[in-house]
């Protein structure tokens, strides 16, 4: 962390060291002059996390990418995460593109979403319109697939059948629509424009309005509320 102070910010040795202990503290690791001179396996896995959050931040960023910030977290730790970047990206005035296959996640910190599949973005819009009136058949998939939906006894949980494509080669339409219930024969054949669907909501798939209507009569959409 103090080498990448010193490389980038063109700082002295002393400024750097500053710099690290200050990144430390504000991602909540107690004692940081002395945690700064730890090495990773001293650490528990939710504060080697915070590490590279800190790690992330000692440059002071404008723009901070976290792929997958909670993977191998326990539950409690992964809210601590999630609250963390959150509680930074207001103080900091941070933005934070937040990469993540947990839509529960992405509900808790995100105030855009874009739903990506095969390379490609599908749906995207406020996070409360994607999540609450998704519509394209993949988002929607995968909002009835949470486990949320098979809370009683003997129920199962829906999944998506089949398998993503080839992203070598893809094919000419939607990547989706081997999967699709909603597929219709020009899917395969070209790629679905983007459409406008609400204020700043848009998707691209050929069936948007009875994805809607499907989105609103088996509940499947997961309130943000």
């Amino acid at each position: 962390m103090i080498e990448q102070v010193e490389l980038h910010k063109k700082v002295s040795r002393k400024e750097a060291w500053d710099r690290a202990i200050e990144a430390i503290g504000l991602v909540g690791i107690p004692s940081p002059e002395r945690r700064v001179k730890q090495y990773p396996h001293e650490m528990s896995g939710g504060m080697r996390q915070r590490a590279m959050i800190a790690l992330a931040l000692s440059c002071q960023p404008r723009v901070l990418l976290a792929d997958e910030p909670t993977t191998a977290l326990d539950a409690t730790v992964q809210i601590q995460i999630l609250l963390l970047l959150r509680e930074l990206q207001q103080e900091l005035g941070l933005a934070i593109v937040f990469v993540t296959h947990d839509i529960g996640a992405a509900a808790e910190v995100a105030d855009r979403i874009a739903v990506m599949y095969a390379g490609r973005i599908v749906e995207q819009g406020p996070a409360q319109q994607v999540l609450g009136n998704p519509r394209h058949p993949y988002t929607l998939s995968l909002l009835k697939s949470r486990a949320h939906g098979a809370m009683q006894k003997g129920q199962r949980l829906e999944t998506i059948a089949g398998a993503p494509p080839d992203l070598s080669q893809l094919p000419p339409g939607c990547a989706f629509a081997d999967r699709c219930a909603y597929a219709l024969p020009a899917c395969r054949q070209t790629q679905p424009p983007e459409e406008t669907v609400g204020a700043g909501h848009s998707a691209r798939c050929l069936r948007i309005d009875e994805i809607g209507n499907a989105s609103a009569a088996t509940g499947a959409a997961l309130s943000t509320a």
